[in-house]
């Protein structure tokens, strides 16, 4: 079984920190590797952005390092509304989300919030999708569902 998302397989987890630059720093050096480029999510017309229903200009930088099959993610929120800024301000620097690659993210979506989970934040990013899920009470952490487009 495979659970309500399809898929049991954890592919990143998402870390907030106040300095992108410094902190991305660190994990080279702790790992060994090479300083990853820091990326900024796409603007707010591409990105379509929504953040508990309502539209938002929030961007972020975005630092991944890939760790054989699991993912790290940083991020450095603007000052706009967002569940980053949101966690950031509330708890502070460390994890934000653990997220799996989903099929159906109208589906799944609709399955965790008639589940109690509510939607918290979506948004468009080339070549797919992604929403993060309110589960913080149950599962103390937040999930995300990223959905690829097909090749």
């Amino acid at each position: 079984m495979t659970g309500w998302l399809g898929n049991r397989v954890i592919t990143q987890i998402g870390i907030l920190v106040h300095d992108i630059e410094q902190v991305s720093g660190a994990y080279a050096e702790f790992f060994g590797v090479d300083k990853p480029p820091i990326a900024e999510t796409d603007s707010p017309d591409m990105a379509k952005t929504r953040y508990r229903g309502q539209e938002t200009a929030a961007r972020a930088k975005l630092a991944f390092f890939d760790m054989g099959p699991l993912q790290l993610e940083l991020i450095q929120p603007d000052s706009e509304p967002s569940t980053w800024r949101e966690y950031l301000d509330r708890h502070g620097e460390g994890p934000h989300h653990i997220a799996f690659v989903i099929e159906g993210m109208e589906e799944k979506v609709m399955l965790l919030e008639g589940r109690g989970f509510p939607l918290q934040q979506r948004g468009e990013y080339e070549g797919g999708r992604y929403a993060y899920m309110d589960t913080l009470k149950d599962l103390k952490v937040i999930i995300e569902l990223l959905e690829n487009d097909k090749r």
